[in-house]
């Protein structure tokens, strides 16, 4: 079964169109564009330059392939309409997609820079386009809220895309835990939000950000809501492509939805935290030990549950439009 017959189905299933081409005369490297839709909101896929008509089908592939995760959270993308560009530049960086950037300036897009010989498999191993299309979830909070960004991206990119099957939700777990490790390693005593407005101590910037939306998501969780479900309804009202929110008008307006203070009294904690914060009650919660060997998984029903119910797969009716 090929890889493209496969997104096609997950696309078809998770309600998802992609436009039509348009009729008329084609570039030699074929099609360099698509448009995927759930329910009333758009991605537009776009790839610059490609080489080929082969290698244009196969980035939009694995950039559609991310959107769909991103629907795994709550049926639709975040905003009306957004854009995704794909632009392959050489880099000293073995990585897959060595860099990816958003930018909120007029509309927004997504950008990302994959090598040019970086393969379908080795792209779709890769987190970087989920963490960027993460982005999406939230308004640009400046400087000062740079730890709630990119903490939500990366706590997100490893959810969405266990959700998804890109990865195992073992190894999702494990992927989240390695994060908080090297999150742990920055000691500098500043404050989380010093370190965010000062662009130092990426590591605890972008982990313990996570740190603080896994926790969230779990007190969430316990009176019957979820992250995902505040982020819906936060999209649907307030959410604004461009434009710079204030963190803490941010932290408001989620408990004002559906957070009831679970936000506000963890930001409160996070932002002048001088030190990585201590998950040892989340991972109790979860039935999550770390040991010299790694990570292990309880098996009683309950915390079982809770961490399927975070990042299991989700059927075609959960990630589909309502």
């Amino acid at each position: 079964m090929s890889v493209r017959w496969l997104i096609a189905l997950c696309l078809t299933a998770c309600g998802v169109a992609a436009a039509a081409e348009p009729a008329g005369s084609i570039p030699a490297a074929g099609p360099t564009s698509r448009v995927l839709r759930a329910g009333d909101s758009i991605l537009n896929i776009e790839v610059v330059d490609p080489p080929t008509a082969a290698r244009s089908r196969e980035l939009q592939d694995w950039a559609a392939e991310a959107a769909g995760a991103a629907l795994a959270a709550f049926g639709r993308f975040p905003l009306p309409t957004a854009t995704v560009r794909i632009e392959q530049r050489d880099s000293r960086d073995s990585s897959p997609v060595p860099w990816g950037q958003t930018l909120r300036r007029d509309g927004v897009s997504v950008l990302l820079f994959p090598r040019p010989n970086a393969g379908l498999q080795e792209l779709r191993g890769d987190w970087t386009a989920v963490h960027e299309i993460s982005h999406l979830f939230h308004p640009y909070l400046g400087s000062d809220g740079r730890w709630l960004a990119e903490g939500l991206a990366s706590y997100y990119q490893n959810v969405l895309r266990a959700r998804v099957g890109l990865m195992t939700q073992a190894d999702a777990w494990k992927a989240l835990d390695a994060g908080f490790g090297r999150g742990r390693r920055e000691d500098s005593g500043l404050p989380l939000d010093e370190l965010s407005r000062r662009h130092r101590g990426t590591m605890r910037v972008y982990w313990a950000g996570a740190a603080f939306w896994l926790e969230a998501d779990l007190a969430l969780r316990r009176g019957g809501s979820s992250l995902d479900a505040v982020l819906s309804r936060y999209s649907q009202c307030c959410l604004r492509g461009t434009g710079e929110s204030d963190p803490r008008d941010f932290i408001a307006e989620l408990d004002r939805v559906g957070g009831d203070g679970v936000f506000g009294r963890l930001y409160e904690r996070y932002a002048d935290s001088r030190e990585f914060p201590s998950l040892d009650g989340a991972y109790r919660t979860l039935g999550i030990e770390a040991g010299p060997e790694g990570l292990t998984f309880s098996p009683q029903a309950g915390e079982a549950r809770l961490r399927r119910a975070i990042m299991g797969t989700r059927p075609a009716r959960e990630t589909g439009t309502p």
